[in-house]
């Protein structure tokens, strides 16, 4: 729910985030193939599931980055007005509440 209080420029950080996805990807890879070659398999399994979960991001980063902008508003859109309590619906009656009593 927006609320009125977003920057004007306010973009998602999807660029960035593949490009971390991308830099732990490398690293993950380097890692794996580094351990391998140093005899220590089980170092090797990290890096190696390190870099299947970067895989992972970078396939979610990228399929959402080919959805286009179609989930965020555009500017022509002027922002939600907030809720100030207008919806009788779901607005609680205040009897008794806030009220001190009294000790006898």
């Amino acid at each position: 729910m927006r609320t009125g209080n977003e920057p004007l420029q306010a973009r998602s950080p999807l660029r960035m985030r593949c490009g971390l996805a991308l830099f732990g990807l490398l690293w993950a890879i380097a890692g794996t193939v580094a351990f391998v070659m140093a005899g220590r398999p089980e170092w090797a399994a990290a890096c190696a599931a390190l870099a299947a979960v970067a895989v992972t991001d970078l396939a979610m980063v990228i399929r959402h980055m080919r959805q286009g902008p179609h989930y965020q508003p555009g500017r022509d859109i002027p922002p939600y007005e907030p809720d100030r309590g207008r919806n009788e619906a779901f607005r609680r009656g205040n009897a008794g509440y806030g009220r001190r009593r009294s000790l006898p």
